[in-house]
């Protein structure tokens, strides 16, 4: 007669031993993941031949199991025997006839964090254990970046540092950013609690002296994921965001500053552009005294040198010193003209 309750059989069958393989593994809270309990010598199975289980110990009950899924000899589908696990442990019958008897956990919980126990039995073998594997599952979530709020106007400076979400219990650091160094653990206060969904939230207080140059952040160590979250700006208790080394005096002169700065620029550039556009007038056309015949002098050259010189029409050396422009931008002096 076989047992109807899987736990009472599961008891009759521990005496059976078998070597045990032993891994670990890490899933971050919401994801999937698979728990992996293969037999390695590839065999085939007949499912009416198995007896598989897999269990948890029951926290705070020494040498007490719970069955969090399993699959007796001649059912069509595995079952559950721990209400937490219900709809979330699965096993693949499919793989169970290749040798594979890995358990696929969906939504990861806080409370998954523990060692997983897979069990498979031969019913041909007289319930001989064939298979036994101990997976480790460590259990992660990423924190909030912590966001620091502060300081008060008091003669004593006081900030907070706040991260949600996170898993496993962290670890909480000030830091001084000017040196990088770390900051006394006697000067904070950290108070680290469970929310609803079974994650950490952290507050943090520090308490420091005034020094007109503070510049402190919150650091929060995850170490299961390696991960170190500092805190960027700091929120100002008067409800500005603005970096702890900001001085609000400095802020008010530059806002005053940038017009006076910018209408100096456009003056200065105003003033450029005349001087470069007087000395190029002056270039072009120069203020001549009149010299009688001779400002006819140009009319005759175009016959002689400066004519052939075709590839250069605006400048031309002789005996009489440079012809500055062309004849027809700068006209000839009359008589009567002044300068």
């Amino acid at each position: 007669m076989r047992p109807r309750s899987p736990g009472l059989l599961l008891l009759l069958l521990c005496g059976l031993r078998a070597e045990i393989q032993e891994e670990e593994i890490r899933a971050m809270v919401g994801s999937d993941v698979l728990l992996s309990c293969i037999y390695p010598e590839g065999n085939t199975f007949d499912l009416n031949d198995l007896y598989v289980y897999w269990q948890i110990n029951v926290p705070g009950k020494r040498n007490t199991s719970s069955v969090v899924t399993y699959y007796l000899s001649g059912n069509s589908s595995a079952g559950h025997g721990n209400n937490h696990y219900k709809d979330r442990a699965r096993l693949s019958l499919d793989s169970m006839k290749q040798g594979d008897f890995s358990l696929h956990l969906h939504n990861v919980t806080p409370q998954d964090e523990q060692k997983f126990n897979c069990l498979v039995f031969r019913k041909s073998l007289e319930l001989e254990k064939i298979l036994e594997v101990t997976v480790t599952l460590n259990v992660a979530a990423n924190y909030s970046m912590p966001v620091v709020s502060g300081p008060s106007q008091d003669e004593e400076l006081v900030f907070t540092c706040t991260s949600t979400d996170g898993y496993p219990r962290p670890n909480v650091y000030w830091i001084n950013k000017t040196d990088n160094s770390l900051l006394d653990d006697a000067l904070q206060n950290s108070t680290v609690s469970l929310n609803a969904r079974g994650l950490y939230n952290v507050v943090s207080v520090l308490r420091i002296r005034r020094s007109p140059t503070i510049d402190v952040g919150c650091c929060i160590e995850n170490v299961l994921l390696h991960q170190n979250l500092t805190s960027g700006q700091t929120e100002m208790s008067t409800g500005t965001k603005d970096s702890i080394t900001e001085d609000p005096v400095d802020d008010t002169q530059d806002a005053v500053n940038q017009p006076v700065l910018s209408i100096l620029a456009v003056l200065v550039v105003a003033v450029a552009v005349a001087v470069a556009t007087g000395w190029l007038c002056r270039r072009r056309c120069p203020y001549r005294s009149y010299a009688g015949a001779q400002a006819a002098r140009p009319e005759l050259e175009l016959t002689g040198q400066f004519a052939r010189r075709e590839g250069d029409p605006w400048r031309k050396r002789g005996s009489t010193g440079e012809l500055g422009a062309p004849l027809s931008l700068c006209p000839p002096f009359s008589a009567g003209a002044t300068r």
